[in-house]
């Protein structure tokens, strides 16, 4: 089996508002007949110690980006540290664990971008805030193809997020899964694996709604466009 894809097992899913009496989503007879087959990759790029508060442009690619990849199920598919193509003044080791040595070993932003462009083409594409991913890696995915946490709208209206406001992930998946995530500073698997299985707990939701030809999503900002075709 290729690791690197896999087809939705909609037998494990579970919906996170199911237990709400006021929601017809959760009507099973909505998705009895609804028995998709489409492969997906999830996405994730250590980002720095804090979320945005607000949806900004954040273009910059700074030194200790790592971008990691999982798949469904949680497996780690690509998981690799950028070589910066600019000397690095401050390497933070005590945050960040990095060193020159472990830097100059790795691949060149060019390698994994194109690695990373393969990965997740013709595939679901997970994640929070996809734009920032996409707009770093110079990428584009069709949007309909984008499964993006931070724009869910059962999450944001169950959240009480105002428009243009967004909810760092780590309070996401304490509201709606009950964990911590981030204890002990941000670990690009980890927010990757808090990213699908916030996707997971409400699958047949989202995906029924976009198989009814409507979009269950917030609009990213304006300024990405260019990141979705």
């Amino acid at each position: 089996m290729n690791t690197n894809t896999i087809t939705y097992p909609y037998e494990r899913t579970e919906s996170v508002f199911s237990s709400s009496p006021q929601n017809n989503w959760t009507d099973p007879q909505l998705f009895q007949d609804f028995v998709p087959s489409r492969q997906i990759t999830m996405a994730s790029m250590q980002a720095g110690p804090a979320q945005a508060a607000s949806w900004q442009p954040r273009k910059v690619f700074s030194p200790e980006k790592r971008v990691t990849t999982i798949d469904y199920r949680g497996f780690v598919t690509y998981d690799t540290y950028v070589r910066p193509t600019q000397p690095v003044s401050d390497y933070r080791e005590e945050q960040t664990g990095l060193s020159p040595q472990i830097l100059a070993r790795a691949p060149p932003f060019p390698e994994v971008q194109q690695r990373v462009a393969s990965l997740i083409r013709d595939k679901i594409l997970i994640g929070y805030a996809l734009w920032e991913f996409l707009s770093v890696m110079g990428l584009s995915h069709p949007a309909i193809d984008t499964r993006d946490i931070a724009l869910f709208l059962p999450f944001r209206r169950s959240l009480r997020v105002r428009a243009n406001q967004m909810i760092p992930l780590v309070n996401i998946v304490t509201q709606m899964l009950g964990r911590n995530i981030g204890l002990h500073g941000e670990h690009p698997v980890e927010v990757a694996r808090a990213a699908v299985d916030l996707f997971r707990s409400c699958e047949k939701i989202w995906e029924g709604i976009v198989a009814s030809g409507s979009w269950p999503c917030a609009l990213p900002p304006h300024a990405y466009a260019n990141c979705f075709n």
